[in-house]
């Protein structure tokens, strides 16, 4: 049982501090939204910034409600992390709230790597173990790293945009809930967006941006890269 009120206190911080830190979405809800001048093309080629709105007076319980997060997830891959999200997407009443939360599982040494919410900030909360969470700031403030040691209970923010990453440094696992400021954060994993992208980044490119050798970038193109999300 008390396990239960940490949790129902938790999210009641969570959802407390993203209303005060942003109450409403950047400008794009989306990586971008090209005009469209034909306005009588086929609905379904017209996209809003964000999505249609069902009629109010169609709209139910159901449509504010999403159930499973008290759920551990599988933590068996590569990363040895989950990320469970409930955005938009799959809680279709957080339509232009500008809030959305996500469930992150930690095997023992489990990574959520380096990444951006090109849309959101996001507040960190513990709710079991032990993780070792940082973000490094823009290249105009000198990329300095901001880390913490976090334990049950303690809590982090992420600014907007900025690159963070969390790691399990305890022996047993770990569970972390998350608030972010945006129905539609997004999230962009650094290492897969850079050496995993369809099409690949010219090799001459990355071998000069990272100043390593041909055959390393070769190498980290060739390889799979995890998606946790």
């Amino acid at each position: 049982m008390k396990g239960v009120y940490f949790l129902i206190s938790t999210l009641a911080i969570l959802a407390s501090a993203t209303f005060l830190v942003s109450a409403s979405d950047p400008g794009s809800l989306q990586d971008f939204c090209v005009a469209l001048n034909d306005t009588k093309s086929a609905v379904e080629a017209v996209f809003v910034n964000g999505k249609f709105c069902k009629d109010p007076k169609l709209a139910n319980a159901n449509d504010f409600f999403f159930s499973g997060l008290q759920n551990p997830r599988n933590t068996q891959n590569p990363l040895g992390s989950n990320v469970t999200a409930v955005n938009v997407d799959n809680l279709l009443g957080l339509n232009t709230l500008g809030i959305s939360l996500a469930r992150i599982d930690f095997a023992p040494n489990g990574l959520n790597p380096p990444h951006t919410h090109p849309r959101a900030t996001e507040i960190l909360v513990v709710l079991e173990g032990t993780l070792y969470v940082g973000f490094v700031t823009s290249n105009g403030d000198g990329n300095r790293l901001f880390t913490k040691e976090l334990n049950k209970g303690d809590v982090f923010v992420f600014p907007i945009g900025l690159i963070h990453f969390q790691l399990n440094v305890g022996h047993v696992n770990a569970v972390a809930f998350a608030g972010l400021s945006s129905q539609n954060p997004g999230v962009i994993t650094i290492a897969k967006a850079v050496f995993g992208s369809q099409p690949p980044i010219n090799p001459d490119v990355l071998a000069k941006a990272f100043q390593v050798d041909d055959n390393v970038v070769d190498n980290l193109q060739k390889q799979f890269w995890y998606d946790n999300n």
